[in-house]
């Protein structure tokens, strides 16, 4: 590639245009340096609801010399691109599949009657990155993992042909008319709504005007959603060298996971949002998978039988080599000077680490990709776990947000370490 000069300007009938900065002006590797840089940060946040046996996740020995599991082995072409985690949990997250609701709030007791769930990682990085992409954040899944900062869940998008139709297919002239007319009533209702409440404000208890503090906030979030939902409404909607899934089988785990994860990976490559968080799904179901005869959910609670553990692995072989297939197609994603992987936090893990006994300590967790040093093992103690929130404060640092803490977090990850710094 012929090197330009930075000064170089477009010149005709006595107008001058100054170029921008482009790869030509930048001579060999800074070249791909400098286009990484200004690739954008992403995360993408997976839930297995009932975790993984633990003998068949966990390596043995620690740091960079570790070696692979059983369900580690099909990614081992990737090594250098993920780093394992155990003995980590969620400090006073218990109430066993009641966990699930806090696996990305790390908020505590999630099975108490009393409980109040509080923002998550995906949605704390959503409010500050999410007006950069026509959607602020994609909660897929069975599930939702996605809860705003007043506790209220995010609608989890269960099929992944709906989830396609909205970031791909664009409606008829008609029909996108017929959503800005909505989207205007419903910036009126807004208005009228937060007219009447402020109205009473000066009327209620210190304990009610809380209330509505919590609720002019939601009204205000709304309105951002919805000024926002209008400004796209008229950019067409990228086009992409895939077709829209089928109908899948509720039984079709395997099958689903893949679907959602091509999903996620066009959604990153279109730029459509750049925080996606995927929650698991069929587990109360028998999946389609050779040699599964029994619902995945009474699997799960073996109790150490031979052959319910032998079904539930070959359920859970299945599950993790979709997890592989994936980051091995962000990893051959070309994304500026480097691929989509490197430029994207994928976090694995489970809010379960023994689902037979609904045990919410010794965490699987997995990241891969996203600008940190990987190819190791961070193993932390069995009994007395480390907290798992300082990964989250980890990984809202490198995705650029300004963090010292999230949740019960006591500082950033021990031993994982940034690229570049």
């Amino acid at each position: 590639m012929k090197h330009l000069s930075r000064r170089t300007f477009l010149r005709g009938a006595g107008v001058s245009l100054a170029l921008p900065l482009l790869e030509a002006m930048i001579p060999g590797a800074r070249a791909a340096a400098a286009a990484a840089a200004t690739s954008p940060r992403r995360m993408v946040a997976i839930n297995i609801p009932l975790g993984f046996l633990g003998e068949k996740f966990f390596p043995t020995g620690t740091g960079t010399g570790y070696e692979l599991s059983e369900y580690l082995k099909p990614g081992e072409a990737l090594r250098g691109d993920f780093t394992v985690f155990s003995g980590v949990s969620h400090p006073d997250v218990d109430g066993g599949h009641s966990a699930e609701k806090s696996f990305l709030t790390a908020a505590a007791h999630p099975g108490s009657r009393s409980f109040k769930n509080s923002i998550s990682l995906d949605q704390y990085v959503a409010k500050q990155i999410g007006d950069k992409t026509r959607f602020a954040s994609l909660t897929l899944g069975d599930h939702s993992l996605s809860w705003t900062a007043n506790g209220v869940p995010i609608p989890v998008e269960q099929s992944p042909a709906k989830a396609f139709a909205k970031l791909f297919l664009t409606g008829t002239p008609k029909e996108v008319a017929a959503q800005e007319q909505e989207l205007d009533q419903g910036r009126s209702i807004m208005d009228t709504v937060l007219e009447d409440a402020k109205s009473i404000e000066g009327k209620v208890s210190a304990a009610d005007r809380d209330k509505l503090d919590q609720f002019f906030t939601a009204v205000r979030e709304t309105e951002q959603r919805l000024s926002k939902a209008q400004a796209w409404s008229q950019t067409p909607k990228p086009k992409v060298n895939a077709a829209q899934p089928g109908k899948l089988d509720s039984t079709d785990l395997v099958g689903t996971f893949k679907a959602n994860f091509d999903i996620i990976r066009l959604a990153l490559e279109t730029d459509s949002t750049r925080v996606v968080a995927l929650g698991g799904t069929g587990y109360g179901l028998v999946p389609t998978i050779k040699g599964v005869t029994q619902a995945y959910h009474a699997l799960s609670h073996h109790g150490k039988n031979p052959e319910m553990m032998g079904q539930l692995a070959l359920i859970e072989r299945a599950t993790i080599e979709a997890f592989w297939a994936f980051l091995g197609s962000l990893k051959q994603s070309a994304d500026g000077g480097s691929s989509l992987l490197d430029n994207t936090q994928v976090l694995l893990g489970s809010n379960l680490g023994n689902a037979s006994g609904h045990l919410t300590t010794n965490l699987p967790v997995i990241l891969a990709g996203g600008g940190f040093k990987h190819g190791q093992h961070l193993a932390f103690d069995q009994k007395n776990n480390y907290p798992l929130p300082n990964l989250f404060v980890s990984m809202l640092q490198r995705m650029g947000v300004e963090a010292g803490s999230f949740a019960s977090s006591t500082g950033t990850m021990r031993g994982l370490e940034m690229m570049g710094v």
